[in-house]
């Protein structure tokens, strides 16, 4: 299959999930077990359609290092178990580990918490030529310091600037950022994968119950399950506030992995096949190198 063709495929299949206007988004409009017309039985055609995505993401990095102009800035954001970990693992195992860094978000460090909230992020922000992939990221500042309050207390701000507005600094604060980042040839694209209540609840038992998954689980996990409703709210507000043409959110349904991963991959060539990348081309006087080197190379044994 030639790339104009994948890439056209791609933007075709990830268009449903693209929020590049947050003002009238729901999140009650996608459901979290949403397949296009693709049923269980097409797991297989799924799988060869990520195959081919997974190659075809190889090729349009190795082009995005060679250029060495453009970074490419993925925000992976999810409730827990959703499958952030497995799809970046899936999606991007084809991709040269020398042109790509995951970075994983926790709890802000003591030193972290002496900074301003971007701080963390800002000092790994991909290399051009580099993919960078946050999981998690700032947007745990409108998350779960937002579920949690006592956690803003932990933030050391000036007591005058924690106000009702400062939900929407935050938000401004950030569609600012990415526009910054934007100006400066970071490309960004986000994803929320959304996974059901019901689900969540069936990969938590999984992990409780497979000897081999237990260290993946942890008991903070059921307790934040218990605001299940108040994050729902939170990702609402993150995604109608910060979703952009030039920083968009694909909301990704994340009951069914096998799907998921297609979406994300679907997303990230659209993303790439948009920065027009191509190898350096060479000008005369290299040619006239080239061919030097080349003639000296074959007169020798």
């Amino acid at each position: 299959m030639k790339t104009k063709q994948i890439v056209k495929q791609a933007r075709d299949f990830a268009a449903p999930f693209r929020v590049a206007h947050g003002r009238k988004f729901r999140l009650r409009d996608f459901d979290p077990g949403d397949t296009l017309e693709l049923k269980s039985e097409d797991k297989p055609r799924a799988k060869e359609a990520l195959a081919i995505g997974v190659q075809a993401l190889a090729e349009l990095q190795d082009k995005l290092y060679a250029q060495d102009r453009w970074a490419v800035l993925l925000i992976f954001q999810a409730m827990d178990a959703a499958g952030k970990d497995s799809a970046i693992k899936h999606v991007m195992s084809g991709v040269n580990p020398q042109g790509c860094e995951v970075t994983s978000f926790k709890s802000p460090s003591s030193e972290e918490l002496d900074h301003d909230y971007l701080w963390r992020c800002m000092k790994v922000l991909p290399n051009r030529g580099h993919i960078g992939i946050f999981n998690r990221s700032y947007y745990e500042e409108t998350l779960v310091v937002r579920v949690h309050p006592e956690l803003l207390a932990k933030q050391k701000l000036p007591a005058p600037l924690v106000t009702k507005s400062i939900w929407k600094e935050r938000f401004r604060d950030i569609r600012g950022f990415e526009r910054y980042l934007g100006h400066n040839g970071i490309l960004v694209r986000k994803f929320f994968l959304h996974v059901s209540k019901k689900e969540q609840k069936c990969r938590f038992l999984e992990r409780i119950n497979n000897s081999e998954k237990n260290w993946k689980f942890s008991s903070d996990d059921v307790k934040e399950r218990g605001h299940w409703d108040a994050y729902m709210e939170a990702y609402e507000e993150m995604i109608r506030n910060t979703a952009t043409p030039e920083a968009p959110w694909h909301v990704v349904p994340a009951d069914n992995k096998w799907f998921t991963r297609v979406v994300v991959a679907a997303a990230i060539i659209e993303a790439l096949a948009s920065l027009d990348l191509h190898y350096p081309r060479v000008g005369p006087r290299q040619l006239k190198e080239l061919a030097a080197a080349k003639r000296a190379l074959l007169a020798r044994k």
